[in-house]
């Protein structure tokens, strides 16, 4: 399902770590896409550190998410399981649960949400996971623990990872990319995105990483006052959009 017809399409965005400007990168591609004028939905499946208020538990970048989708969707629909506490997911619902009860996060409710969403026939759908790769589910089939990545991995998704442009982002880039593969997933492009403005010798770690990482490079996105902007530093055509179709 990375692409789900010759015009509707979906993308997995993953991070190098938490903090390292996913829902920013998510945000801009939304926008890049929405100003060439494709239709978009969006999805984050699973949300901690989520505000009380008066409709629910909400969450700042499942609203942003929200917002910049250019096709109306109920929060719900963009964000079906949330968690209050700002904590790994898995160990929110434990926290929140009774001794006698189940502590997993199901598959089945993270891709129903998905398949929802395939209904309403946007062009692109972005999907923002929740900290890295390996997002744990908490619980365990036969034996072994679940992650969100399994969910990726059976829609088979096309994955964009975003690194967080910072001392030890080679190694955590590189590790991810090739869990990534080892998930039997194409990478279908990846961002170097600068969370820290003073790090040492910036282009020649993206020129490392061009080197490291066999998937296309979609674009270097430096520190901005306005997030809004970061799309026009992504590449949209590295990511197979034809340049026809984006001159239409």
């Amino acid at each position: 399902m990375g692409q789900l017809t010759e015009s509707n399409r979906a993308f997995f965005v993953t991070g190098t770590d938490t903090e390292i400007g996913k829902t920013f990168i998510s945000k801009g591609l939304l926008l890049a896409l929405n100003e060439k004028g494709y239709s978009t939905a969006a999805y984050k499946p699973i949300a901690a550190g989520c505000d009380k208020t008066i409709d629910g538990l909400r969450n700042e970048d499942a609203l942003i998410l929200q917002q910049y989708a250019s096709i109306e969707l109920q929060y719900e629909e963009v964000n079906p399981i949330a968690f209050e506490a700002p904590i790994a997911p898995h160990l929110a619902l434990k926290a929140n649960a009774g001794e006698d009860d189940v502590h997993f996060i199901s598959i089945d409710k993270i891709r129903e949400g998905f398949v929802h969403l395939v209904q309403k026939e946007a062009n692109v759908i972005v999907i923002e996971g929740a900290g890295g790769w390996r997002l744990p589910l908490g619980g365990s089939y036969q034996g072994r623990a679940r992650y969100l990545s399994e969910f990726v991995a059976a829609q088979n998704l096309s994955v964009i990872l975003v690194v967080g442009m910072r001392l030890g982002c080679l190694n955590h880039a590189v590790l991810t990319a090739e869990a990534i593969r080892n998930d039997g997933l194409k990478i279908a492009g990846w961002v170097a995105n600068q969370i820290d403005s003073n790090m040492a010798l910036i282009d020649e770690n993206i020129d490392s990483l061009k080197s490291l990482i066999d998937a296309p490079f979609l674009g270097n996105v430096p520190r901005l006052a306005d997030p809004e902007h970061a799309g026009k530093y992504l590449d949209l055509q590295a990511l197979g959009f034809r340049q026809h179709e984006l001159t239409d």
